[in-house]
């Protein structure tokens, strides 16, 4: 096994016949390890977001035994570590608030240990961006492993989604077409295995980009969380970590422009979640690649939607495997994509594809043959969202698609919680929702909250979707005309805290165009009299969240964190340095 030039980075701990490296071996011999184990050899950091707290992620003790196994029988040495785990449905207010925090414990636990690479074992929403963050910015050589799917829910002879059916079952619950008791049977038939939603919520998105990007192996996205082929992928995926430690191939060379081109093309050919534009965004800031939100509208306009998976078609992300996985999604945009971007196994995209194109067209479909025509996403800018907003009209209703209303405003979710159903409210089909307070700052944490309630009366009348907009995202599992991301948010003194019941708002997704009509003069005076809400956290790292935190279209990174870091620091020798004594 041939070191990489300048020799095996964990070598700077343990190689030096002086009081660092005593201490250092001294260490692992206390945790019972050999010097036969570890010295020499290089050492694989297995990143592991497993948690009690986190049914996606509940079986990543087996996966990381299997990265392990693949990490010995390569000659590697695997060291596993924890992290923080981000539980999508259990924390609060938003994982979203977290997921910076959790970027900054894997880059540093990365940077401050004796890794020359690393597997990040992430599966859950967050989890998935923020390891990528983190391993971005760390830059020692770095490949993700995904926990995969669940097992999809069986609901009355009827495979579930976890959330896309979900939202259907609740409206039908609040319009008196179900029962508490049938909504029960639903709760315990909902949640069959672990592993992620598995439709192409934001947790198969992430794990679609990964594959994308370039920083997995082929075909590992979509395979099933409980079937055996995933142990053994994640096998390879050890044994793959140590031939990147002996490369020294590191992120910075896979995570180029053309790899994200490549992750916002799959990104909108699958009708993946609105969250993997922030989340791209931020993991762009972290590699120095200046993405925009342009960027995501110009792919857009030549992207068909070529895969039938809710909650933009039919299937569910298990048959999208068994139709192929990933591998037959890039190879049938083939001519889309940039084919020879480098990715972690040491060759290119083209040199990853499949042979052949999928042999189940009613999944997986030819751009020929389109399920949906290009331009499922929108970018929409205007006078209400001057620095961009976003809407899936993929999962939208295409009638709304360029709509006209009066709007309908609440100040924050409790206002709206207390109100939506009031049988007073002055709302009909047209009305446009508006919620604010609800983006990075305001939130705080920009939690899901976009995919605002249709009111209980427009249920009963047979209304099942309306323009709603807000600065909040959206579930990746939930569907509906949502304008979403609006930037810059109402907590900072954007145009949607100048909103008033009644304004007509104008949505022309098209054209891309977002608009309240009322004259540059009322705004500027109603400017005048505005008065933001205090931030509602003063202490803690909430606090430095809301202090910090940048806007949607920049991805809701702190600024502190984008660009690549330059410092000496990022690397042990400045500390190695300082010792003295040497044998």
């Amino acid at each position: 096994m041939t070191p990489p030039p300048g020799g095996l980075r964990s070598a700077k701990w343990f190689a030096g016949r002086n009081v660092p490296g005593f201490v250092h071996r001294s260490a692992m011999r206390a945790s019972g390890f050999s010097r036969m184990a570890f010295e020499g050899r290089p050492i694989v950091g297995i990143a592991n977001s497993w948690s009690e707290v986190v049914n996606c992620n509940m079986h990543f003790r087996g996966l990381a035994d299997s990265v392990r196994r693949g990490v010995l029988a390569a000659g590697g040495f695997p060291l596993e570590f924890p992290t923080i785990a981000l539980g999508e449905q259990l924390m609060k207010p938003t994982t979203m608030l977290f997921r910076n925090l959790m970027a900054m414990d894997v880059e540093e636990s990365i940077r401050a240990y004796p890794f020359d690479a690393v597997v990040l074992l992430g599966g859950c929403d967050k989890t998935v961006p923020a390891q990528l963050m983190g391993a971005a910015s760390a830059d020692v050589p770095a490949i993700a492993l995904t926990g995969g799917p669940a097992s999809p829910a069986v609901f009355n002879g009827r495979q579930l989604g976890v959330g896309t059916d979900l939202w259907e079952y609740i409206d039908d619950v609040r319009a008196g077409r179900m029962s508490m008791a049938e909504y029960e049977r639903l709760e315990a038939a909902a949640g069959p295995s672990r592993g992620h939603c598995p439709e192409m919520g934001t947790a198969s998105t992430m794990a679609t980009i990964v594959e994308g990007l370039g920083m997995t192996l082929p075909g590992t996205a979509a395979v099933p969380a409980m079937d055996s082929r995933r142990l053994q992928v994640a096998e390879e995926v050890g044994a793959r970590a140590v031939g990147l430690a002996t490369e020294g191939l590191r992120p910075s060379r896979i995570l180029t422009a053309e790899a994200f081109d490549n992750a916002i093309t799959l990104m909108l050919a699958v009708g993946g979640s609105t969250n993997a534009i922030v989340h791209l965004l931020a993991i762009a800031g972290r590699a120095g690649v200046p993405l925009t939100l342009d960027r995501f509208h110009e792919l857009s306009s030549r992207t068909p939607l070529v895969v039938n998976v809710r909650p933009a078609g039919e299937h569910l992300v298990e048959q999208v495997f068994h139709a192929g996985g990933i591998p037959a999604v890039m190879k049938s945009v083939e001519t889309l994509l940039h084919t020879d971007a480098l990715t972690v196994t040491g060759k290119t995209v083209a040199d990853n594809l499949p042979a052949q194109p999928a042999a189940d067209t009613s999944v997986i479909a030819s751009p020929a043959e389109p399920f949906q025509p290009p331009r499922g996403l929108a970018v929409v800018r205007g006078n209400l969202a001057p620095g961009g907003a976003v809407l899936k009209c993929a999962a939208a209703s295409p009638e709304l698609l360029v709509h006209q209303g009066p709007a309908v405003v609440f100040e924050n979710m409790r206002d709206m919680l207390a109100r939506f159903d009031d049988p007073d409210l002055d709302v009909t089909a047209d009305s446009v929702l508006v919620l604010r307070s609800a983006g990075p700052r305001g939130g705080p944490g920009m939690p899901e909250w976009g995919q605002l309630p249709i009111p209980s009366k427009l249920l009963r009348q047979g209304v099942t979707d309306m323009v709603r907009i807000s600065d909040a995202r959206m579930s990746g599992t939930a569907y509906g005309t949502c304008v979403l991301h609006v930037s810059p948010e109402s907590a900072a003194g954007g145009p949607l805290a100048l909103v008033r019941d009644g304004d007509v708002i104008s949505l022309d997704a098209h054209a891309g165009l977002l608009e309240v009509l009322v004259t540059d003069e009322e705004l500027a005076s109603r400017r005048e009299a505005l008065v933001l809400p205090p931030p509602r956290h003063s202490r803690g790292y909430a606090a430095m969240y809301v202090d910090r935190v940048l806007q949607a279209d920049r991805g809701c990174d702190f600024d502190f964190l984008v660009g690549r870091s330059e410092h000496p620091e990022s690397e042990p020798d400045a500390i190695f340095d300082g010792w003295v004594g040497g044998w």
